[in-house]
């Protein structure tokens, strides 16, 4: 498996997708109860090969990538060979950005020393997909991008 299996509540949402699979394999539904009563292991296989199938196009999709921790936010642009990204660190340790306040709180001092600000780009050294799909493993979000935008755009005037 490249990725990880979807999550149960994940395959509930994508029933019709993991039927219409089947159905380009020629398994009807009489078929996939029989495969999963007496070749549990093929069925496990069928589930892992949608999930990536899944990914893959998820992440052949994604633009933008978010991750927050306490201090730290992190945003990422995706390009096919390389990622652009803006840090943003609070250099007040009480300031806790998983909270409300946290983030009204950057807000207000977004511009002050109160906020350390530094852009980058990495090369891909690996597959696109999978550095993305580590990133996310690493607790990062797929986003639209608004914030990243606003601040590139700040920065960028």
């Amino acid at each position: 498996m490249k990725y990880t299996r979807l999550t149960k509540e994940q395959f509930e949402e994508l029933t019709q997708e993991f039927t219409n699979f089947l159905a380009t394999q020629a398994i009807d539904k009489a078929e996939w109860d029989s495969i999963k009563a007496n070749k549990p292991e093929v069925a496990e296989q069928e589930l892992d090969v949608f999930s990536d199938l899944v990914w893959e196009g998820v992440l052949s999709k994604a633009e933008y990538l978010e991750h927050f921790s306490k201090n730290h936010i992190f945003l990422f642009r995706c390009f096919d060979t390389y990622v652009n990204s803006i840090v943003l660190k609070s250099v007040v340790p009480e300031v806790d950005f998983l909270t409300k306040d946290g983030l009204q709180w950057l807000s207000d001092n977004m511009f002050t020393d109160n906020i350390e600000m530094k852009t980058g780009k990495k090369e891909f050294t690996e597959e696109r997909n999978s550095s993305l799909f580590a990133l996310i493993q690493q607790g990062a979000f797929l986003s639209d991008g608004q914030l990243y935008t606003q601040i590139n755009t700040i920065i960028e005037s």
